[in-house]
């Protein structure tokens, strides 16, 4: 099993960190609500978990930068962690955009990483004229009207069908798909 060490970092020096409550007081009542003001005894060791964390997630970065080649998600997770160390030690603020930065390279790569589960083209065949087009189709909802290149004519679904793709495709939409 693979273990995602970027968004484990991510998540973990933050998680870490609001439950630090004199060094990351906007974290901390995040971390109140959540239960973690309970561990404000042991600050001095969620700090240093806090940057070794930081440390594992830009590692993480690294190492999915080898997989990815998208240079921007690595300066992003390099430029966080380099902000979360600036902030700790010379301005507060630019711990939290560093936080921001991890968050954001982690969020980004996930969502990257997404399998993209439907298809997105069909071929609409008209019924008056015969007339093939290959379409794309919109992702997260239904097609009402196409008008067709060959004879101009505008289709309509079929009655029972959600739209001219299921209708006229030889794919149905992607929420149909998704059904």
């Amino acid at each position: 099993m693979k273990v995602p060490l970027d968004r484990f970092g991510s998540i973990g020096a933050l998680v870490a960190a609001a439950a630090c409550p004199v060094c990351f007081p906007k974290l901390a009542l995040i971390g109140a609500v959540f239960g973690l003001g309970a561990l404000s005894a042991y600050e001095s060791q969620l700090v240093i978990a806090a940057q070794l964390l930081v440390v594992l997630s830009v590692a993480g970065h690294a190492l999915a930068y080898r997989r990815h080649r998208r240079r921007w998600l690595l300066a992003l997770a390099a430029a966080g962690g380099l902000a979360f160390f600036a902030g700790l030690y010379l301005l507060e603020p630019l711990a939290y955009a560093g936080f921001a930065g991890l968050l954001a390279a982690s969020g980004a790569d996930l969502w990257q990483r997404l399998p993209r589960r439907t298809r997105t083209r069909s071929v609409l065949t008209c019924p008056e004229c015969g007339q093939r087009q290959k379409e794309t189709m919109p992702a997260d909802a239904c097609q009402f009207f196409y008008e067709c290149r060959g004879c101009g004519k505008l289709l309509r679904p079929k009655p029972g069908d959600c739209c001219v793709f299921c209708s006229y495709g030889t794919v149905k939409c992607p929420p149909m798909q998704l059904a």
